[in-house]
């Protein structure tokens, strides 16, 4: 990574965050993940998502990522991730500020965070193995070594290693099954830390990944059901409408929790399309299966040509939320840059907590003086 890209990766300020606003956006994510454990719920999500992600073995998915932008009626949920990157970096960042800051940045994720990964792999093999720990993991993406969070996999690995479970990074076409076991460059593989954005396993690469998934050669973390669960956008379509929440069983204070701080989202149809670009400027347009803010756009943007491409895919639109914003200085000039927060959780309990900076409609590390941020809770 050349040293421009770790500077747009790092922001040099810190972000405020009220210690009551971390507490609803906990709240939330607790909320919403009790909503995916109703046999409801999942019947209705299950039914757009890949034949894949229909198979259970039990892992609960590390690193789930939660983003919200805060505004001043609170925090507001903008998307859901399964294989959220960045904690491995934050950590770093959040003890380094320590260093700096003391007390002012001392939460209990900078002290705890490796103990917290350590357990949350060896919880993910119990749920399908039903005891003792992984002895070796594969973290997969496609041609890891091209990935601008290369770094991060390095100290995840090293984090790993460190206790006690031998750790690799490869590319999926370096996997393959034999006799029921999963291996890596010659090497038993005893669980997968997924990074891939093909998130039902469906591509002719990650066959053998795909393979291991449902044949339990491997325990896969994050894997397709969780993502189906979880992450897909159009799950945000019930999980603003409370009134489906109670009918399948979740208490009317969560369901009216995850109503007010989620932006209603609607699925883009041929049915609602005029009405949509008459409004599109209330709202923001993503696509189902992206990732990395890629083909997202803010409807106040939007040209008819994008639009009619957005009808010919399968989109979502989400009503419009404004981010907040920091004041930095870049090169002795002001700027002002957007703020989301991202909360990285396991089984609704919090890992760590930070920022995000950028300018533009969504993050993309490319900004100056943006990046990564700490928070510093008031």
């Amino acid at each position: 990574m050349s040293s421009e890209a770790w500077r747009q990766l790092f922001s040099e300020v810190a972000v405020f965050v009220a210690r009551q606003d971390l507490t609803q956006m906990q709240a939330m994510v607790q909320a919403l993940e009790a909503a995916a454990a109703l046999p409801g719920y999942r019947d209705h999500v299950l039914s757009w998502a890949p034949a894949t992600a229909h198979f259970d073995p039990g892992p609960a998915g590390v690193f789930m990522g939660y983003d919200f932008h805060l505004g001043a009626e609170g925090p507001r949920l903008i998307e859901v991730n399964t294989n959220a990157g960045g904690a491995f970096f934050n950590a770093v960042l959040a003890r380094a500020h320590r260093q700096c800051c003391g007390g002012a940045t001392n939460e209990p994720w900078i002290e705890g965070f490796d103990l917290a990964v350590i357990t949350q792999f060896e919880r993910e093999w119990r749920a399908q193995r039903g005891s003792g720990r992984p002895a070796s993991i594969a973290i997969v993406d496609e041609r890891p070594e091209e990935q601008h969070q290369y770094p991060e996999f390095r100290l995840a690995r090293q984090l790993l290693q460190k206790g006690g479970i031998e750790t690799v990074i490869l590319s999926p076409t370096q996997l393959h099954c034999q006799a029921g076991v999963l291996y890596g460059n010659g090497r038993r593989i005893d669980l997968v830390y997924n990074r891939l954005v093909d998130f039902g396993l469906e591509a002719p690469e990650n066959a053998a990944l795909r393979s291991a998934w449902l044949d339990g050669s491997a325990v896969i973390t994050p894997n397709p059901h969780r993502h189906a669960l979880l992450a897909d956008k159009r799950n945000l379509t019930v999980l603003s409408d409370p009134a489906c929440l109670e009918n399948w069983g979740l208490s009317a204070d969560e369901a009216n929790l995850l109503r007010r701080c989620i932006p209603q989202t609607v699925r883009v149809t041929a049915d609602n399309a005029s009405n949509l670009w008459q409004e599109r400027r209330q709202w923001f347009f993503k696509p189902v299966a992206g990732h990395g803010s890629k083909g997202v756009y803010r409807g106040s943007k939007l040209t008819k040509k994008t639009f009619v491409r957005i009808l010919e895919n399968n989109y979502i639109a989400q009503a419009y939320v404004p981010p907040s914003e920091r004041l930095v200085q870049v090169d002795g000039e002001r700027h002002t840059l957007k703020v989301d927060v991202r909360l990285y959780t396991y089984r609704g309990s919090l890992i760590l907590a930070a920022a995000r900076l950028y300018r533009g409609q969504a993050t993309n590390f490319r900004t100056a003086g943006g990046g990564f941020a700490p928070l510093l809770l008031m």
